[in-house]
């Protein structure tokens, strides 16, 4: 919500508990991202340098994946994969994928891979806070497998979320995996607060520093 948008809701008879949190919840996606990309900004170079030199293909992979209500929108990764022919069918990442290239298992593995998303969040595309978002293949599976994944798409999707840091990352090779992703995700929807994104970016960095399930 823009200030216009916050005089117009003012106007109105003042601003809804639910705008303000929303205000509050954009004002730490913009600033932790601003922060993360100007500290982060060394290991950037860094880790595209490494890329470029390393293997063939470009530096970034550009995916189309689901925002929030569903509208699309282009995420941004450093790429950790070799390059392959174009398909319809996206396979996950698996242990021991013998698609991810050297710079990738340390990338993937630390999460590096994941800071372009930074920008996206920028652009208003994502959140740093919010449900993962998944390939467009994959949002048309379980679409038709869990009735509650739509659901998912009530807020904007984040860089890390609840359910990343209570467990469920990594490969789902089950729909019981899923569904449990799923139940954490709506769990985070319906408690969304602005303290609540503060307390699972702290938590990220914990986890993230344990590289559990990132392969």
């Amino acid at each position: 919500m823009d200030k216009l948008q916050m005089d117009l809701a003012e106007a109105m008879g003042g601003v809804t508990p639910k705008a303000r949190a929303e205000f509050l919840i954009r004002m730490l996606d913009v600033w932790t991202s601003i922060v993360a990309i100007v500290l982060l900004l060394p290991i950037m170079v860094i880790v595209a340098a490494l890329i470029k030199f390393t293997s063939a293909g470009p530096v970034f992979f550009v995916q189309t994946r689901q925002g929030i209500n569903g509208e699309r929108f282009d995420i941004y990764k450093f790429r950790s994969m070799k390059v392959e022919p174009a398909s319809d069918v996206v396979v996950q990442a698996k242990r021991n994928d013998s698609r991810v290239t050297a710079v990738g298992k340390i990338i993937r593995k630390t999460s590096l891979d994941e800071i372009p998303q930074f920008f996206n969040v920028l652009k208003g595309d994502m959140s740093v806070v919010g449900p993962r978002p998944h390939a467009m293949q994959h949002n048309e599976f379980y679409e038709k497998k869990i009735e509650r994944y739509k659901l998912r798409y009530l807020v904007k999707p984040g860089i890390t979320g609840w359910a990343q840091i209570c467990g469920s990352r990594g490969e789902t090779e089950t729909i019981e995996k899923m569904e449990r992703r799923i139940d954490l995700d709506l769990w985070y929807i319906e408690n969304r607060t602005f303290w609540l994104d503060v307390k699972i970016i702290f938590l990220t960095v914990l986890v993230a520093l344990k590289f559990k399930d990132a392969y």
